[in-house]
């Protein structure tokens, strides 16, 4: 796997697919730049050769060319976190790009207009490709949240640069983290599944059966479990159509030696808010017009036992409604096991949108080994797929 430290970008121009589709207010300023800074450190190293940068990246899903998409709306805050002005151009092919790129000197980075622009993005149109690839004589692919999609800029751009493409540090680290769940784990291996349906875990599930020690299955996706074992689950959410799949896992899972974990209580609500009437439960007797919105105390402690004497944790959703403060506690608390268990020797990976926001809401997220950036790209990889932006490095 070649990785940026297998160049030296003296005098050469890198062109790096950055995922930069950050949050903006209404006054287009970034509320949250975690991407912009987390590729710094590719940034970094390719100026501290002596070499220059071109950075191009999507913002939002842009019907043509929309002004509140520009990614011109960035500069000052990418500017602020490299620490050195970062240049702008109107478009991120043809004549105007050509002569940014071509006049960009050593230390100096330039950041193209959004790629979403050009219908041909998406499509994994070559030509499109090609006039992108010209911009550049390195190509560097640090972009995980987009790894999965055969875009343009993420995976067709790869095969214009035969000898010179490598992984930027933080798609390494991504790879890297995800194998060291998938092949190298530490044993006992325990995944932490949480959300609210079987139907979007399932192929994950299947995946992972074979790599893990233990499966702790949390939030809405246990009462499909609990149903489909006979359990009176009241208005929890439920998926009637998959009881059937949710006992073929459990049977799957005795087969492979896997020690399947479901909470044994609940904190159920007579409605669907945070004001609502709360009362602990046993999880198989939950009564009619009560909903489980979070894990009981008794699954809490189950679950603490199973992380601590864990080597290897990989968490994917939340154990209950946690943007809801009085259904929030098990989130929180399972968060507060991996960060200990984590403290203690244990490898920790956290992906998929709702933990991620999870770790980040309840400051957990220097506690954890490595929190993943790109949710869809993380679960395709769990699902055992191999990305497509990925593939065409290693290719």
């Amino acid at each position: 796997m070649k990785t940026l430290f297998d160049f030296n970008f003296k005098n050469k121009k890198a062109l790096i697919r950055v995922d930069f589709n950050v949050p903006l207010d209404e006054h287009f300023n970034v509320t949250d730049a975690n991407r912009i800074e987390a590729a710094k450190p590719t940034i970094d190293k390719i100026l501290a050769d002596g070499g220059s940068v071109i950075l191009m990246s999507h913002l939002g899903r842009p019907k043509g060319v929309e002004e509140k998409y520009s990614l011109k709306h960035i500069v000052s805050k990418t500017s602020e976190i490299l620490g050195i002005p970062v240049k702008f151009t109107s478009d991120c092919i043809g004549e105007i790009a050509e002569k940014a790129a071509s006049d960009l000197q050593p230390g100096e980075v330039l950041l193209l207009e959004n790629l979403r622009f050009y219908n041909e993005e998406e499509a994994g149109d070559v030509e499109f490709s090609k006039k992108l690839a010209s911009l550049g004589d390195i190509y560097v692919n640090d972009a995980f949240g987009t790894a999965h999609r055969a875009h343009a800029s993420t995976t067709i751009i790869a095969q214009f640069f035969p000898n010179d493409k490598c992984f930027g540090t933080l798609l390494a680290k991504e790879i890297d983290s995800l194998n060291k769940v998938l092949k190298d784990s530490k044993k006992p291996v325990t995944a932490v599944l949480g959300g609210s349906k079987v139907s979007s875990k399932i192929t994950v599930i299947e995946n992972i059966l074979d790599k893990v020690d233990h499966m702790i299955i949390g939030g809405g996706m246990t009462f499909t479990f609990i149903k489909a074992l006979g359990g009176q689950v009241g208005n929890s959410i439920c998926e009637d159509d998959k009881l059937q799949l949710a006992l073929d896992i459990l049977h799957l899972a005795k087969e492979k030696n896997v020690h399947l974990h479901l909470p044994v209580d609940v904190v159920a609500a007579d409605a669907f808010s945070n004001n609502a009437n709360t009362q602990v439960v046993d999880v198989r007797a939950i009564p009619d017009g009560w909903q489980g919105l979070d894990a009981g105390p008794k699954s809490l402690e189950n679950f603490k036992e199973v992380i601590m004497n864990s080597k290897t944790i990989l968490w994917n959703g939340p154990l209950g409604v946690f943007e809801m403060e009085n259904f929030a506690n098990g989130t929180i608390e399972l968060g507060n096991f991996i960060a200990e268990s984590t403290a203690n020797g244990a490898f920790s990976l956290v992906g998929g949108g709702d933990s991620v926001a999870a770790v980040k809401q309840f400051g957990l997220e220097s506690k954890m080994s490595y929190v993943s950036t790109g949710g869809g790209a993380m679960l395709e990889m769990l699902e055992g797929r191999t990305l497509p932006g990925i593939a065409a490095i290693l290719e």
